[in-house]
């Protein structure tokens, strides 16, 4: 019989664990920053759907209002005045007894990279008007886009704010 398997002689010795321990903390060490940018990727991926969910009802509102489907001012742009608007509807202008409503959003998405949990899903985002330009943009009578209002860069190298 082996003699390191003689009573009182059962275990790991000193290096042995220290080995083990030594690979599990790299094991880690390689593991938590993969985890940190999977987290990162699914939160900016929710961003892009959001901003697309967004933009896609802005320009279903713009494409309505062409259409007369939706009374406006001949002097206005076209875009609603909030994004409430969107979700809460307008009067259908085709319908023959003006009763229907036509809805854009079934709810407005809240931008997932927002810091504060506190503020309302509308406030989260940043609005452009129609008169405004894209370099500097800034609230007005209507929305004609959305950013983030998030601050930092995007995996892609692009800060939030310009996506």
């Amino acid at each position: 019989m082996n003699a390191r398997f003689t009573a009182g002689h059962w275990g790991f010795t000193l290096i042995e664990m220290v080995v083990t321990v030594a690979i599990v903390g790299l094991l880690a060490s390689i593991a938590l920053p993969l985890a940190e940018v999977g987290i990162k990727r699914s939160k900016e991926y929710e961003l892009r759907l959001a901003l697309r969910e967004i933009r896609t009802a802005l320009d279903a509102y713009r494409q309505a209002v062409e259409e007369g489907r939706v009374a406006h001012v001949m002097q206005e742009s076209g875009y609603p005045e909030s994004l409430q608007v969107l979700v809460d509807g307008v009067p259908d202008a085709s319908s023959p007894d003006g009763k229907k409503r036509i809805h854009f959003l079934r709810r407005i998405p809240r931008d997932p990279l927002f810091p504060d949990p506190n503020q309302a899903d509308a406030e989260t985002w940043g609005k452009r008007s129609y008169a405004s330009s894209y370099e500097a943009p800034e609230e007005g009578e209507d929305v004609f886009d959305v950013y983030s209002l998030a601050s930092g860069t995007g995996l892609n190298g692009i800060p939030y704010r310009r996506w």
